[in-house]
């Protein structure tokens, strides 16, 4: 009977240890599982705050009415303008800019002016509209062009070192053509309102052109007629 006994306390000893050690098991489970799980929401918590601020940040770039319409031109490519830089940028005056002329398809179809304005200047600036143009002694500015495309209410802002273009176009029919290897340019403000005019550096082999009918491109951040 003693032996018995024995060996019933020493079973019901292995029995609870070994519930101890499963439970102890169990434990360290859950809380692994719980570290991970803590460990897992923490990194879905930081990246889904990391993505909401990037999606805001976005978001406050592009909004704003007049923002969207605002283009910028940092070395002459496109990109939508921030709310920033929209904001710091001034209405370019001309002293930042130089502006340079280069007669292009000289006596083919497509002859024209391609002119360039570079911002020179240590702070964006913005165009809109086309450019008053004058050719040589003509004191009328040329028309817009009928053909042009939409979009010359908008503002482009030339970040500095960044290029705008317009061109003129000029038409030469054979008869009472007008001669010349210099014009002026002046800017337009958001009212249309002419600012100065003054003389535009002209490039190039071919400086002299002819025309009896001319007119003007908008401000475009790519090159018209780049052919």
């Amino acid at each position: 009977m003693r032996t018995s006994r024995i060996r019933t306390t020493a079973l019901a000893a292995v029995t609870a240890a070994l519930a101890l050690g499963l439970t102890a098991c169990g434990g360290a489970d859950g809380d692994s599982k719980a570290a991970g799980g803590d460990n897992t929401t923490g990194t879905t918590q930081s990246r889904s705050a990391s993505n909401g601020d990037g999606k805001g940040g976005a978001e406050q770039a592009d909004s704003g009415g007049d923002t969207k319409a605002d283009t910028t031109a940092p070395g002459g490519s496109d990109q939508v303008a921030s709310k920033d830089t929209a904001a710091d940028a001034q209405e370019c005056r001309g002293d930042e800019l130089l502006v340079t002329a280069v007669h292009r398809f000289a006596g083919q179809q497509g002859d024209h002016l391609l002119i360039t304005a570079s911002n020179e200047g240590t702070a964006p600036c913005w165009v809109t509209s086309y450019p008053a143009v004058k050719l040589g002694d003509d004191n009328t500015a040329l028309p817009h062009s009928t053909k042009d495309n939409p979009g010359g209410d908008q503002r482009i802002t030339l970040q500095p070192g960044g290029n705008v273009y317009s061109a003129v176009n000029l038409f030469d029919y054979g008869s009472e053509n007008q001669t010349a290897d210099g014009l002026a340019i002046a800017l337009r403000g958001a009212d249309g309102h002419e600012n100065p005019f003054y003389s535009v550096v002209m490039k190039g082999e071919k400086q002299q052109f002819s025309w009896n009918e001319a007119d003007v491109l908008n401000w475009s951040t790519k090159k018209p007629y780049d052919i």
